[in-house]
């Protein structure tokens, strides 16, 4: 099932974020119906940087073009700006439709951007954005890869503010709403009960950002139909890995650690290598 028939069938589409092939895979193999590539995790784990723009247009496209050679499932691409004005947006999603994104995913931030949970953003004029995303929508060429606009104008203008700049942005053609970090609850039903018409609506559970994390079976009951995890697989890696890593510093083994790690066998099973093998025995 595509992604926008998915959208379009009742109940709400839960997006682990993913950073690489590894990760899509495990949320591949996990059930989950979609994986959300995290612009953030990318600089993250690509850079050891933060989410500050500094990633390139090449950067997303090299890592999404390696997640659809190993994964089938519907994968939502982080778009940050477009890179650039609307020629770019262009480029863009021309760029990221063919390397495998089923969704593109645009913000109305001014470069560089940085993370929608970090203060100092700050956004371009509704005006520009609007045509960045006209220009995403004429630049695709299938439509069922959707265009998701997000505005970061709820810490810049308010909430109000970014309740018109999102109803603009549908209008202009986008096929989901982000609205990026609402305060409270009382903010999620209110864009839900404002937007929900006009186009599904995205929500963006952040561990520890400014929007109260809230199950998917209560964001559904508000009115979302997509909700991303963008950095909760990061954090829960980073979080396992500096454990494991103590451990051997302190043990100078792996042994205290082993029921909590896969052995050789073990990962080999999960990437598929000896399906790989067998493949490659029949043109032996």
């Amino acid at each position: 099932m595509s992604l926008k028939q998915r959208l379009a069938a009742p109940g709400i589409t839960i997006a682990p974020g993913v950073y690489d092939a590894l990760t899509a895979l495990l949320v591949q193999q996990a059930g989950f119906p979609a994986a959300y590539l995290s612009g953030a995790s990318i600089a993250y784990t690509r850079l050891g940087r933060s989410d500050i723009g500094l990633l390139g247009l090449d950067d997303v496209a090299q890592v999404t073009s390696c997640i659809r050679e190993r994964v089938e499932l519907p994968l939502i691409v982080d778009a940050d700006t477009g890179f650039g004005n609307a020629l770019n947006v262009m480029r863009s999603v021309r760029l990221l439709e063919r390397a495998g994104a089923s969704a593109i995913q645009l913000e109305d931030q001014t470069s560089p951007k940085r993370c929608g949970h970090l203060q100092g953003k700050s956004v371009i004029a509704t005006r520009e954005m609007v045509g960045k995303l006209r220009a995403a929508v004429d630049a695709r060429r299938d439509e069922g890869t959707l265009i998701i606009a997000r505005t970061d104008a709820v810490a810049v203008e308010g909430f109000d503010a970014a309740l018109e700049r999102a109803a603009r942005y549908a209008e202009a053609g986008a096929d989901l709403l982000f609205v990026e970090a609402v305060r409270s609850r009382d903010q999620m039903q209110q864009l839900n009960q404002v937007l929900g018409a006009l186009c599904p609506l995205m929500a963006n559970m952040v561990e520890g950002g400014m929007t109260p994390v809230t199950s998917a079976q209560e964001l559904a009951e508000i009115g979302y139909r997509l909700v991303i995890f963008p950095g909760g697989t990061v954090r829960a890696l980073t979080h396992a890995l500096q454990g494991y890593l103590a451990s051997l510093h302190t043990h100078g083994s792996t042994g205290p650690w082993r029921d909590r790690m896969l052995d050789f066998d073990a990962l080999n099973a999960v990437i598929g290598t000896p399906e790989l093998l067998a493949l490659g025995q029949r043109y032996d």
